[in-house]
């Protein structure tokens, strides 16, 4: 389980205070799928890049299976990124100097596991998200969508406790933005993947378990999904009009 208990973030500019997280919390059950959704300015990626260990909290906690991944030194931190916590980012951050299938390896060489078992673990990777047939090209070579099933097969390819997506699906059109949900919804189900992810995008975030809404570095609420997701599409969109009235950008 993934726990956020009371996080603060202020930033200071200018000789001025811009108070960003004001006591967040939220919990992500093992094997959930989590939206995280508000108005530009609301704290969602300051929130993920806290949870990642990429920003410092001014207080609070981030407990991953019951430790505080906040706490502790530099070296402990990016052992627990290698092994506990797989990164989707809207821009791919895929390397351009290797093949789709490389990028796949990557971590796991980092990781320094088996070769054989590297092989096994990107092949069915690579199977799970129809992107087999283009492991041998180079990202500059494929499409974004194609970018960004490869991006979610390297953030599983050390089998991380959870995986961490910052607006996965926004520099995507429609199509390509929905078979990277497909591809979440794989990871979720197939692999049993915990997954939190920041979307400004009501149709992505309809797919998730549970949306969490901030607004003004607080949570303003949380949404249950309980049919399928275009029911739940039309709860979310009524929901998020609570959030920001018709000003929300979704």
């Amino acid at each position: 389980m993934l726990e956020i208990r009371e996080i603060t973030k202020t930033y200071r500019s200018n000789g001025m205070d811009f108070p960003v997280l004001k006591g967040v919390s939220a919990s992500i059950s093992d094997g959930e799928f989590v939206a995280i959704m508000g108005p530009s300015g609301s704290g969602k990626t300051t929130l993920l890049n806290v949870v990642s260990g990429f920003t410092s909290a001014d207080s609070g906690s981030v407990l991953l299976d019951g430790e505080d991944i906040l706490t502790g030194d530099e070296n402990i931190l990016a052992e627990i990124r290698q092994r506990q916590l797989g990164f989707v980012f809207q821009d791919f951050m895929l390397l351009n100097g290797l093949t789709i299938r490389e990028n796949v390896f990557l971590p796991q060489i980092i990781a320094g596991r088996p070769a054989k078992s590297m092989e096994r673990k990107t092949e069915s990777l690579l199977s799970m998200f129809g992107i087999g047939d283009i492991a041998a090209k180079y990202p500059a070579e494929v499409s974004g969508g194609q970018k960004q099933r490869a991006a979610i097969a390297r953030a599983l390819s050390n089998s991380p406790s959870v995986i961490l997506a910052d607006e996965p699906t926004g520099n995507l059109d429609s199509k390509s933005g929905a078979a990277v949900i497909e591809a979440f919804i794989a990871a979720n189900k197939s692999m049993g993947a915990t997954i939190l992810m920041v979307t400004h995008d009501a149709f992505a975030a309809s797919y998730a378990d549970k949306v969490i809404a901030l607004k003004d570095g607080i949570v303003f609420g949380e949404l249950v999904r309980h049919g399928k997701p275009k029911q739940f599409l039309d709860e979310l969109l009524d929901f998020i009009r609570k959030v920001n009235g018709d000003g929300y950008d979704a």
